[in-house]
């Protein structure tokens, strides 16, 4: 089942900061799940600035309660980067699926 994850930064002076530390670690993370074709779709979302405010990803998993397993040790979600979360069940047409 894939699911629309947006998770929004917090707005502290220290958000940048905490993004950045564990930013690695999340682009890691996402390749494997790429790989596993578990990650369909990510994108930072930016402010009028162009600063990182958070991230959209579609994913694919067998149920919510695997992805709330992943989101458990997200670093994004462990560094305290993503303050609120919203997920929202979504199929993506064919169309825009990447062909294998």
């Amino acid at each position: 089942m894939q699911f629309l994850v947006i998770g929004y930064d917090g707005k502290d002076d220290k958000a940048t900061e905490r993004r950045m530390s564990v930013r690695e670690a999340h682009l890691a993370g996402i390749v494997k799940m790429k790989d596993e074709g578990k990650a369909v779709f990510g994108v930072a979302m930016l402010d009028e600035q162009e600063k990182m405010i958070g991230s959209v990803m579609v994913v694919d998993f067998p149920s919510r309660k695997e992805l709330d397993a992943w989101l458990k040790v997200e670093p994004y979600v462990r560094g305290n980067v993503w303050q609120k979360i919203d997920v929202f069940p979504a199929r993506v047409p064919p169309l825009f699926m990447p062909s294998k």
